[in-house]
């Protein structure tokens, strides 16, 4: 089956080509337009600006898809697109477009969650089915979540933000540091050079002894102390800022994954593209004996791979969506 994924629930317009010849997922050919240096003068996505920005590319975009393929219309088999969460605006946009190209060639469509997109990512990387069960972490800067997988749809949160998500924290951060826009590798590009260990930042709910994290505080932290202390090394206080934030997420996923009993992690989501954070679950997974899987630099990110990949799961199963079917930019999480 070969389904087109069209994915524009932010600041990212893509498609994408999926099939799953020989078993395995595949892409075929994926195509993604970045908005950062658009949006980099407002130090934030401006939402009408994004979606001018997807109206004005996504159809451009499909074309250059399908030429890159060698493909046309006539062989994609199903269209998936993201239906939510994100900005409705955005949203509207890739809807609309998949419902009325799904119409014109008399094709099914389906609406993908899109941290479900997010769940399967690291398996479409490594080119294989998705195994169940399997522990999830999808850290990105809307969503901090520890999930255990034992289908597509029966996904349990164990575990998500009270408050900041951690991506949400590395952009309010490096803001307040004065870093560029997106503040995600900034943060992670100033580090390199610096000492994680120059300040004692707190690691908020360690010791909760649930699986929950909390992000707000450890932002409030590194404020006041670029207030009391100015001059400080701007490379000391991210590496400090980032060892804080790896050393919650890591020890909640080695938590989850003793607690659980599954013996494979998977990683996603925007900040999963952080080298300190794979690099400690890497660690983790080959000390105490288990399976790190993590989705690579491109599939991490917004992407209409993992969407397509998703819908091609359920189309498969036998799932359709009804043409009345909206957006839903407050997606429940699962």
């Amino acid at each position: 089956m070969l389904v087109l994924g069209i994915e524009t629930s932010c600041d990212e317009t893509s498609a994408a080509l999926v099939d799953d010849a020989g078993g395995a997922l595949r892409v075929r050919a994926q195509r993604i337009g970045s908005q950062i240096e658009a949006h980099r003068p407002y130090g934030g996505v401006v939402p009408e600006l994004a979606t001018r920005q997807h109206l004005a590319r996504l159809d451009p975009m499909v074309g250059a898809l399908l030429e890159e393929a060698g493909t046309g219309l006539e062989a994609v088999e199903g269209i998936a697109v993201t239906r939510g969460p994100g900005l409705a605006s955005s949203l509207l946009i890739g809807l609309g477009y998949a419902k009325g190209l799904a119409l014109a060639l008399g094709r099914p469509w389906i609406g993908v969650n899109h941290l479900q997109g997010h769940l399967i990512s690291p398996f479409l990387a490594a080119g294989e089915a998705p195994v169940f069960p399997h522990l999830a972490l999808i850290v990105s800067g809307g969503h901090t979540l520890l999930l255990r997988a034992d289908g597509l749809d029966e996904v349990e949160v164990l575990g998500t933000t009270r408050d900041d998500a951690a991506g949400e924290a590395f952009d309010k951060v490096a803001k307040l540091l004065g870093l560029d826009y997106p503040g995600g590798p900034e943060i992670e590009k100033r580090a390199r050079g610096g000492n994680p260990a120059a300040v004692d930042f707190p690691r908020s709910m360690m010791d909760s002894g649930g699986l929950d994290f909390s992000f707000s505080g450890l932002k409030t932290a590194v404020r006041v102390f670029r207030e009391k202390h100015p001059a400080f090394p701007v490379e000391d206080v991210c590496a400090s800022f980032q060892q804080a934030v790896v050393d919650v997420l890591a020890a909640k996923a080695r938590r989850a994954v003793r607690e659980a009993g599954v013996r494979t992690l998977a990683l996603s989501g925007g900040v999963a593209c952080n080298g300190a954070l794979r690099a400690a679950l890497e660690t983790a997974a080959g000390k105490e004996g288990w399976r790190f899987l993590c989705a690579d630099r491109v599939l991490s990110t917004d992407n209409a791979a993992m969407i397509a990949a998703a819908g091609l799961l359920r189309l498969r199963a036998g799932r359709r969506s009804a043409w009345d079917e909206d957006v839903a930019p407050n997606f429940r999480e699962f």
